[in-house]
């Protein structure tokens, strides 16, 4: 699959709260997340969050197909040697074709080259499929 991955920035974070937020929009409904019972949860991305993440040097990355925007990914560091990988999201019709592995390995490229030594991830406990992948 002939692919892009860019850095993004704030002129994207429009665009990036909607692939969050449409990404996430299963998981939500699944686990049965609202703004009440889960103010934080992805799927209730807003501009300010990704604003926010990007002032706290939060990097963010868009992957496009046939020039689409279809996923994204962040990478936040949280310590000189650890980082956090964030915010994997992909559009539900652009699954299953390696696009999220495909932002995973760019995130540890980045991560990589900014000498990283470890990346942690947080996901929901009962997300089984999740934990498989």
């Amino acid at each position: 699959m002939n692919f892009t991955i860019k850095k993004a920035n704030y002129k994207d974070a429009k665009l990036l709260t909607n692939l969050i937020r449409k990404s996430f929009k299963d998981v939500a409904k699944r686990f049965n997340l609202t703004q009440k019972n889960a103010p934080t949860h992805p799927s209730n991305c807003s501009v300010e969050w990704i604003k926010d993440a990007l002032d706290k040097d939060i990097k963010y990355y868009i992957l496009e197909f046939q020039n689409k925007p279809c996923g994204c990914i962040a990478l936040e560091i949280a310590k000189p040697d650890v980082c956090y990988l964030e915010r994997l999201a992909v559009l539900p019709k652009y699954r299953i074709k390696g696009f999220g592995k495909a932002l995973v390995n760019h995130l540890i490229q980045e991560a990589r080259d900014m000498k990283i030594k470890r990346i942690e991830i947080g996901i929901i406990t009962e997300n089984v499929e999740l934990k498989r992948w």
